[in-house]
């Protein structure tokens, strides 16, 4: 069964530049330090990204997957779900939440709904999940900040 998982951080840039910065796939390599390889596989007439296959290397984790995008109109909320079970996960859902907060920040909420094709003991699932969290937030908001 998916467990899913919520984790906030505030961004000293507008919600335009961190939505910019997420939409960016081809991209993700340069700052997501798991991320080797991202492949855009289809795009929607306004350019967005359909599916996306990415490339993974975490070391003890190691996965190649293929997600599929939707983007509210006004880019506040970016989810994905897994097109096919992969290696090593069976379902993953997720979002962005981008919301202003009126002062040239953002707040980025970002909810994670995995399910693996390996055990893992759920103490253990929960911890990697929280790193994976944590850590995605925090390249999101060094890139958002860095390159503005």
């Amino acid at each position: 069964m998916a467990d899913s998982s919520t984790q906030s951080i505030v961004v000293a840039a507008p919600p335009e530049r961190v939505a910019a910065v997420i939409c960016d796939f081809a991209s993700y390599p340069e700052w997501t330090d798991a991320m080797k390889r991202v492949e855009v596989l289809e795009e929607y007439e306004d350019g967005y990204a359909s599916q996306v296959r990415f490339t993974l290397d975490a070391g003890v984790i190691a996965d190649e997957y293929t997600l599929a995008y939707e983007y509210a109109e006004d880019i506040s909320r970016i989810e994905w779900h897994l097109v096919g079970p992969s290696k090593m996960q069976k379902v993953q859902n997720g979002s962005y939440d981008i919301a202003d907060n009126g002062d040239g920040t953002t707040t980025v909420t970002y909810t994670l709904e995995v399910e693996l094709s390996v055990g893992m003991l759920g103490m253990f699932r929960r911890k990697a999940e929280k790193m994976i969290m944590d850590t995605a937030l925090k390249q999101l908001k060094r890139r958002a900040e860095g390159d503005a």
